[in-house]
């Protein structure tokens, strides 16, 4: 199946009410589950990943399948180590594919009971709980920050708390920002240094929390409005103080002529037109998320870019880096990247374009929301599979609709 996207007849003019962000949903679901507490969490985020954690929180069963839930896989990993009893935790194809060697390393440094059971360093895991204590260990810092969030929360449960060490280059601070913040406003005492994690042992005390709107949800209408000059859209609940790396979207826009207000009731997008830039460059360390909306945006724009902090994404829920290099392709982009992925880059270089194409996903969530928009430039753009992005975004569509973008499934 795939959806084939019409553009606006003019700048859009909406409120859309994007969803809650699973990042900090995902978080306080294991922190309100470590606390034993009935504290509510409002306006939880409906993507499958929240979903998925919720459900396998919530199960007694000894099989718990994540499918490409990568958060739940990192998160429950250390969460169940800590757990009496036995369990396996698996999940889809690509899920069993991608790294948890750092995080297992770590756990079991502690003392956890955790077996591969397929290949090394790689889900499925055979979990034997509750043997783990605290102290002090070391964890590369350059694959996941999901590995260091997922240590951090379990650590104020554990007895004598626990010190964590990142070494080598830091990558997505801000999520460890998040977790910090989490925790202390829950009760717990986490101190940062960029270089060292100290957490003092110490009971989690939930009460009732709201979840603030998704910024990673907010970037596609960024995107939007940058290719729709004259644009007026609000985000109701998006918050200028957000715990999210993602809000760096504001400062982002700016100077493509996406100017953000905030109010009580959120944000508001108004897009003018702006002289070209030459060339943008951005280090995206603390929001790779951001990405693929950023490529396909500058793209579109005809404007030449150089990213860096990029590494993570090789191991996301597909390469992400092969997968835009391949998708702009099928429209004119020969885009440039490091085999490692340390930095991506489009010098302007073009080739012949494919006459009718239909973009890939990958099982990507954003691969599709970020390539939608491009219906606007093309008028028309072609989204196979196009339920991925219940992942993340499960309204994406009628938003898009609401904006006034036409959507034909075919």
């Amino acid at each position: 199946m795939k959806n084939i996207i019409s553009a606006p007849a003019e700048a859009v003019k909406a409120a859309i009410f994007i969803p809650s962000s699973k990042s900090i949903s995902n978080r306080m679901l294991i922190i309100r589950a470590l606390a034993g507490s009935a504290g509510h969490l409002h306006n939880l985020s409906t993507s499958d990943d929240t979903l998925v954690l919720s459900r396998a929180l919530d199960s007694e069963d000894h099989i718990k399948d994540i499918s490409h839930a990568g958060t739940s896989m990192r998160f429950l990993a250390a969460f169940l180590s800590i757990r009496p009893g036995e369990a396996i935790l698996t999940g889809s194809a690509r899920m069993k594919q991608r790294p948890v060697g750092p995080l297992v390393d770590a756990l079991t440094g502690l003392g956890a009971d955790i077996a591969y059971m397929e290949t090394e360093g790689c889900p499925p895991l055979r979990i034997r709980g509750g043997g783990i204590k605290g102290g002090t260990i070391e964890i590369e810092a350059g694959i996941s920050s999901q590995f260091i969030s997922a240590l951090m929360m379990i650590g104020p449960v554990l007895k004598g708390g626990l010190t964590i060490k990142l070494t080598g280059n830091v990558v997505s601070s801000s999520y460890i920002e998040m977790t910090r913040s989490l925790m202390n406003r829950c009760g717990v005492e986490v101190r940062f240094d960029g270089r060292k994690i100290t957490i003092r042992q110490g009971p989690y005390r939930v009460e009732d929390f709201r979840v603030e709107s998704d910024w990673s949800g907010a970037s596609y209408w960024y995107q939007v409005a940058a290719l729709l000059p004259g644009s007026e859209i609000r985000l109701p609940h998006l918050s200028e103080k957000s715990l999210q790396g993602d809000s760096a979207l504001v400062r982002i826009f700016d100077p493509l002529g996406v100017h953000t207000t905030f109010s009580d009731e959120g944000a508001v997008l108004r897009s003018r037109e702006v002289e070209m830039h030459e060339h943008f460059a951005y280090d995206f360390t603390g929001c790779p998320d951001l990405v693929q909306t950023m490529a396909v945006t500058l793209c579109a724009l005809g404007i030449p870019f150089r990213f860096t902090g990029t590494i993570t994404l090789r191991v996301k829920e597909t390469d992400r880096i092969a997968a835009l290099e391949s998708e702009l392709r099928k429209v004119g982009f020969v885009l440039l990247d490091d085999p490692n992925g340390e930095w991506m880059a489009w010098d302007g270089t073009l080739c012949k374009a494919e006459q009718d194409p239909v973009f890939s996903t990958y099982h990507d969530h954003r691969m599709a929301m970020a390539f939608a928009p491009l219906a606007i430039k093309l008028g028309k753009a072609q989204i196979d599979d196009p339920g991925v992005v219940s992942k993340s975004y499960p309204g994406y569509w009628k938003d898009l609709e609401k904006a006034g973008f036409g959507i034909t499934p075919a």
